[in-house]
């Protein structure tokens, strides 16, 4: 899981086990799943620029991992908006 410039994923196996190992705790609040979920997609998505044999499945997280993120980024609106 090593690159020249860091530490970074280069399977998909690898991104599993990186969005494993920092998914926020029960209970966390909806801003921390909503940065989960969006760094889930950024990671998702370069990691598919490398392992070419898992491209099209790594592609399907990206988008699972925005949906995510856009369901997450709606619930923190409507609660904004009942609170006004």
């Amino acid at each position: 899981m090593t690159t020249p410039g860091g530490n970074e994923p280069q399977t998909l196996r690898d991104a599993h086990a990186v969005a494993s190992a920092r998914r926020p705790k029960p209970g966390a609040n909806l801003t921390a799943w909503l940065k989960f979920h969006q760094a889930n997609a950024r990671m998702y998505q370069a990691v598919s620029d490398v392992d070419r044999w898992h491209h099209h499945e790594l592609k399907y997280w990206v988008g699972y991992e925005l949906g995510k993120a856009e369901e997450v980024a709606a619930q923190i609106q409507k609660r904004k908006s009942q609170a006004s």
